[in-house]
């Protein structure tokens, strides 16, 4: 009796995007960093993938050089801005098992990024996300951010009764189906983009994974804290007053996974 060929299970893919907007000064070095580490820790088949939304200070020309010099690095040009227009392009494009992205300036140490990956590929989770707000998480930041980051993150668990600890952690990975049903759904293109996600994940029964990190903060970040707060929290009671709406009409949330645990 001939023995039955051993069945191939394919290598997972995996595309690692960084979002950029005015990043020439840092792109190069955090692109050459991030290769280093894939090539070193991963095993699946990788690309880097820049996406440049909206920038005008030559970011464009530096992640074009970058993509023509190296095959796993790929680059995509947005003329419009948003963090979360960019993500929402680059993985509905995507054709990897598993999407990533981190933010340009590796504020998430990368010794984190292959727990990311396994918890998709190995684990068996839909979504994972690093966490500065765990127990044995390693944040060093200054105490305003801190303080909004914590007040806010309270504010989606106490409004939208959520059990992940930190929505707006710029360090998530996401497997191939829930990229396909949940991206579609996310209404916001900017920086409430990760709540969202993270929001509907959950509601809609997908398995999601926090990650304590490392996280430092980069001293040249430009993002607006005021108006970036302002922006999330009229986000969290958008999503709240439309999930109400889903539950009072007695209707699954959005389109609830079937089979979901």
């Amino acid at each position: 009796m001939r023995p039955k060929p051993v069945e191939r299970i394919p290598t997972p893919s995996v595309d690692v995007v960084i979002p950029v907007l005015n990043e020439a000064h840092v792109l190069e070095k955090s692109v050459e960093s991030v290769r280093e580490y894939l090539k070193c820790n991963i095993n699946y088949k990788w690309r880097v993938v820049v996406v440049d939304n909206g920038s005008s200070d030559g970011t464009q020309r530096v992640a074009r050089t970058l993509s023509e010099r190296y095959d796993d690095v790929g680059f995509v040009h947005l003329s419009q801005r948003g963090r979360g227009r960019a993500l929402r392009h680059a993985w509905l494009q995507s054709k990897a098992d598993v999407v990533c992205y981190m933010d340009v300036d590796l504020s998430t140490d990368l010794c984190h990024l292959r727990e990311l990956i396994e918890a998709i590929v190995v684990e068996g989770y839909h979504v994972a996300t690093g966490s500065r707000l765990m127990k044995e998480s390693q944040t060093r930041r200054c105490f305003k951010r801190e303080l909004v980051s914590r007040i806010y993150n309270l504010m989606v668990k106490a409004v939208l009764l959520t059990s992940f600890s930190d929505a707006q952690c710029g360090f998530k990975a996401v497997g191939r189906e829930a990229v396909q049903r949940i991206v579609p759904q996310i209404a916001d293109q900017s920086w409430f983009f990760d709540t969202e996600l993270m929001v509907l994940a959950e509601k809609q029964g997908y398995r999601i994974k926090d990650i304590p990190v490392r996280w430092v903060e980069d001293d040249d970040s430009r993002v607006k804290i005021v108006q970036t707060a302002w922006d999330d929290i009229k986000g969290i009671f958008r999503l709240r007053r439309l999930l109400w709406k889903q539950s009072f009409g007695g209707a699954p949330v959005y389109g609830a996974r079937r089979g979901a645990e």
